[in-house]
């Protein structure tokens, strides 16, 4: 099975750490590593020609940063922002020139794993069940809250298990939805948090894109016959820049047929890094004796709950404050309830407004 690293996304509700040409994957927010080092970490015992990165153009130059002896070869270069249904469908394109057949995993590279020892068996039974099946294989988590921030997987009856990992009869799936039906989802009991760990061969998908999307599948196909000629670039670019800016799950996952796909319950710790809230609960074993996770220079009196990140330059110091988010970056600064911490995208919708300083 080949490995696909997607390292190409933003992380806006991270702001102002994550930023436009520095978005969260690069960023070290959960240890003194990038979270694209962490992905990559896990996959240290992987056949390294088995592993691929996908990323735009303008954010290859940080790819390069962290690993700069890594094959050019097994690094896809989008050449733009265009969500991951361009995306991961111009990576199968790539890989299909390569062996159509071989299964594939996409692996995004901004996600908190902490049993890497269960994550990886759930990879390699997967590769064992499309072989086995000819069906897509995802990854879905048992949910704790009812998040408006990722999607849902509506799972059935458990079709069967190998080696630990079960398997679940794949029903619908519903991506971000609005906190009372998130609430109903989590009420019913057969709804699971999409992890976003999709697995297929590069036909299969292709496949997938022709049946559910064919406008992004007539472009894919055209960027194949540019990519066998070689030397397209400009062509190739000018054809994935027109193609619809979308999500994998909007274009292709709500409307595939519930046979074609097989679903994992990972029994593996993680979490979705998506905003300063989610990053707070996943660190709350480093936190102080009041729950604060603090990163450079702090005075804290009477204040608990807060996430306060700075550096080693200037001390931020706070008194009485609960529940907080404060986030001290050169250029720019960040205070909001905890709470309302997933409206920091609104921020940069802002700021994009103004024209664009401080992304």
């Amino acid at each position: 099975m080949r490995i696909v690293i997607l390292a190409g996304g933003g992380g806006s509700r991270l702001w102002p750490m994550s930023r436009k040409d520095m978005p969260k994957q690069f960023c070290k927010l959960i240890s003194d590593k990038t979270m694209f080092e962490e992905t990559l970490e896990r996959f240290r015992d992987y056949p390294l020609e088995k592993i691929y990165i996908a990323t735009t153009r303008d954010l290859l130059p940080q790819v390069m940063a962290l690993v700069p002896k890594f094959p050019e070869s097994n690094i896809i270069v989008e050449p733009g922002r265009r969500d991951t249904g361009p995306a991961m469908g111009y990576a199968a394109t790539y890989l299909s020139l390569i062996d159509e057949d071989e299964p594939m995993a996409f692996i995004p590279s901004d996600h908190y794993i902490g049993r890497t020892d269960r994550f990886l068996s759930s990879i390699r039974e997967a590769e064992n069940v499309i072989k086995e099946t000819g069906k897509m294989l995802d990854i879905s988590i048992y949910p704790t809250i009812p998040n408006t921030a990722l999607g849902y997987t509506k799972i059935g009856e458990k079709k069967f298990e190998k080696n630990g990992v079960e398997f679940f009869e794949f029903l619908a799936h519903k991506e971000k939805p609005d906190f009372e039906t998130a609430k109903k989802y989590i009420e019913d009991g057969n709804y699971l948090w999409h992890a976003n760990y999709y697995m297929w061969t590069p036909k299969k998908f292709l496949e997938a894109y022709a049946q559910n999307a064919p406008g992004l599948y007539a472009k894919l196909k055209e960027i194949a016959t540019l990519m066998k000629a070689g030397g397209k670039e400009a062509e190739i670019k000018k054809l994935y820049l027109s193609m619809d800016k979308i999500s994998i799950d909007y274009a292709v996952t709500e409307r595939m047929d519930p046979k074609d796909v097989l679903i994992i319950q990972g029994e593996f710790e993680w979490k979705d890094i998506g905003a300063w809230d989610t990053l707070h609960e996943n660190l709350l074993t480093k936190t102080d004796e009041r729950r604060n996770l603090v990163r450079g220079e702090r005075l804290n009196i009477d204040t608990s709950g807060c996430i306060i990140y700075g550096g080693d330059r200037k001390l931020i110091a706070t008194i009485g404050l609960d529940d907080l988010v404060i986030i001290d970056t050169e250029d720019a600064l960040l205070i909001c309830p905890k709470g309302r911490s997933q409206e920091v995208k609104k921020v940069v919708e802002e700021l994009k407004e103004r024209g664009g300083k401080y992304l």
